[in-house]
C-alpha cells in the first residue's frame, strides 16, 4: 500500500499537479460550505442530512465520508463506490485510493450482524381474537452491492415483511395454541425473509417475538379458565385420594378377613389334630381294657363277675331314667330284680355266645 501511495504521489506531481490542486481546493469548499451549513442548519434537520442513500450505518454516522483520494476503511465495513454515477467497486477495510470527484462514494455498509424492530401490530388469529404483537430481528448483510441497488431501504423492507408474515402465521394458529408455537412462528418468520432477501443481500438469522398483548376480556377468560382449570384437578386429585383411601381400607379388611380365617383354620386344624390324638388315646386304653377284662373273663370265676357287673350297671341304668325326663317306659316287672338280674344275665350269656360262634366260624373259613 506505502508503495502504490508513493507511485500516486509520483504521477500526480509529475504530471496531474495542476488538475489535483483544482480538485482539492473544490473538495476544501464542498467541506467547508458543507460545515457553514451544518452550523447554521436547525437542530431536527441533523438526521435528514446524515441518512444520505445508506441503511447499515445510519445509526453511527452523521454524514457520510468525503472522497479525499486517501481513505481508510474501517474493520467490518463495506463502502460502495460509484464513477460518474455508475457503481465501480466496494472498497474492504483498509487503504484505499479514490480519485476525487470522479470516485463517489454513494453507500455505506456494516458486516456486523444488526438488530431491527418489528413495529407492534394487530394479528387475528384462527378463531378470530384480536393481538398485538412485536418482535426483533438479527439480520446480516452479505452482500453490499445488492444491499445498494435491490432495495431502497432494506431495514424498512426486512421489518415490514416481517411484520406481514407475523400477521400471516398467526392467522393459522388458535390461541391456545400461540404461546406453544412461538418458536414455530420464528421459523416461519425467519424462513419467509430468507427466501425474499436474496435480491437484497440481507440474510436474517434470528427472529424473536417480543411481546404478545391480549385484550382485557380475553384476559379475564383466561384467568377463569386457569382457575376453572385448577378447581378442577383439585377435585380429581381430592377424589383420586378418596378413592385410594378406599382401596386402601378394603385391602385391610380383605386382608385381616384373610387372616381370621386362616387363624380359624389353623385352630380347627389344631383342634381335630388334638381330638384325633385323644381319640386314638382313648381307643388304645378302651382296648387294653377290654383286652384285660377279656382276660380276667378266662380266669376261674371271671363270668359270674361279669354277670354279676352287667346286672349292677341294669339296675344302676333304670335308677336313672327318672332324673331327667317326666315320660318313660318301664319294664313289667320292674318291682322284681331278681328277675331282671336274670335277664340281663341272659342277654350276657347270648352276646358270649355269638361271639364264640363267630371266632369259631373265622377259624373253620381259615
Amino acid at each position: 500500500a506505502s508503495l502504490h501511495l508513493l507511485i500516486f504521489l509520483e504521477v500526480a506531481s509529475a504530471s496531474c499537479k495542476p488538475f489535483l490542486s483544482i480538485m482539492l481546493q473544490l473538495a476544501r469548499a464542498g467541506s467547508m460550505a458543507a460545515s457553514a451549513a451544518a452550523r447554521t442548519s436547525l437542530p431536527e434537520q441533523l438526521p435528514v442530512l446524515a441518512s444520505v442513500r445508506h441503511f447499515s450505518m445510519r445509526r453511527r454516522r452523521k454524514s457520510m465520508p468525503v472522497n479525499l483520494g486517501i481513505n481508510f476503511v474501517p474493520q467490518q465495513e463495506a463502502w460502495v463506490v460509484e464513477r460518474f454515477g455508475k457503481f465501480h467497486s466496494i472498497l474492504e477495510p483498509g487503504l484505499r485510493l479514490l480519485i476525487p470527484v470522479i470516485d463517489d462514494i454513494k453507500y455505506v455498509h456494516s458486516l456486523k450482524e444488526l438488530v431491527v424492530e418489528i413495529p407492534n401490530s394487530a394479528a387475528i388469529t384462527q378463531d378470530n381474537v384480536t393481538l398485538h404483537l412485536d418482535g426483533v430481528l438479527y439480520v446480516k448483510i452479505t452482500d453490499p452491492y445488492k444491499a445498494s441497488y435491490g432495495v431502497e431501504d432494506p431495514e424498512f423492507a426486512v421489518a415490514q415483511l416481517a411484520q406481514t408474515t407475523m400477521r400471516s402465521e398467526m392467522g393459522k394458529l388458535a390461541l391456545d395454541t400461540v404461546f406453544r408455537e412461538r418458536q414455530i412462528l420464528n421459523e416461519a418468520i425467519v424462513e419467509a425473509i430468507n427466501s425474499a432477501a436474496i435480491p437484497w443481500g440481507v440474510t436474517c438469522y434470528r427472529c424473536e417475538v417480543r411481546d404478545i398483548q391480549l385484550p382485557d376480556k380475553v384476559v379475564e377468560d383466561m384467568q377463569r379458565q386457569v382457575s376453572a382449570e385448577r378447581k378442577k384437578r383439585a377435585s380429581v386429585l381430592e377424589s383420586e385420594g378418596q378413592r385410594e383411601a378406599a382401596i386402601n381400607v378394603a385391602d385391610g379388611s380383605k386382608s385381616s378377613v384373610i387372616l381370621a380365617s386362616e387363624a380359624f383354620q389353623t385352630e380347627a386344624t389344631n383342634e381335630a389334630r388334638g381330638e384325633a390324638e385323644a381319640i386314638k388315646i382313648k381307643a388304645k386304653a378302651t382296648a387294653e381294657a377290654i383286652n384285660a377284662i377279656a382276660q380276667a373273663i378266662e380266669q376261674p370265676g371271671g363270668k359270674d363277675a361279669v354277670t354279676l357287673t352287667v346286672a349292677q350297671q341294669y339296675v344302676t341304668a333304670f335308677s336313672e331314667l327318672a332324673k331327667e325326663n317326666n315320660s318313660m317306659l318301664i319294664p313289667a316287672n320292674m318291682g322284681d330284680p331278681a328277675s331282671m338280674i336274670a335277664q340281663a344275665a341272659s342277654i350276657y350269656g347270648n352276646v358270649s355266645k355269638q361271639v364264640e360262634a363267630n371266632k369259631a366260624g373265622s377259624v373253620v373259613s381259615k
